[in-house]
């Protein structure tokens, strides 16, 4: 097989999908059924039903991992974060993961996530320039650990 090598600035959804089968096909082979599933908790504005924030998450070898996570500017400090980090908690408890993980960066308070039990396992200096982008974990205690 010949090959060659092409760049692509802002390849769109069907260049990603092309090279996530092969890859996708190889992991399935080495560590079995990922079982993905992906998770939203939503907060909506009371009155319009507008999403205003919340938390997106997916879950692949029993690990759940937050991809996003935003509070709305006039929910902060009401404890709208720690619900969500509790029920994507709970949900992950209900579907037999191991843990959770996330990353985030310095300024988005990490201290947050230490205070639900996180621990930092990796960080990246200067990403943004002159911050630091966070990794966090926090396992979780199931009868099938």
């Amino acid at each position: 097989m010949s090959t060659r090598i092409e760049m692509m600035v802002n390849p769109g959804d069907e260049e990603r999908s092309a090279i996530l089968r092969p890859l996708r096909a190889h992991n399935r082979a080495q560590a079995g059924d990922p079982k993905p599933e992906s998770l939203a908790l939503l907060v909506r504005d009371e009155h319009t039903n507008e999403i205003i924030g919340g938390l997106y998450g997916e879950i692949f070898y029993r690990w759940l991992f937050i991809e996003l996570l935003a509070i709305p500017e006039q929910s902060r400090g009401q404890g709208t974060g720690s619900r969500l980090m509790e029920m994507a908690e709970n949900t992950a408890l209900e579907r037999g993961c191991v843990g959770i993980w996330l990353d985030t960066f310095d300024f988005q308070a990490p201290a947050f996530y230490e205070r639900h039990g996180f621990t930092e396992f990796g960080h990246l200096d200067n990403f943004p320039p002159q911050h630091k982008r966070l990794f966090f974990q926090k396992r979780l205690v199931t009868a099938s650990n």
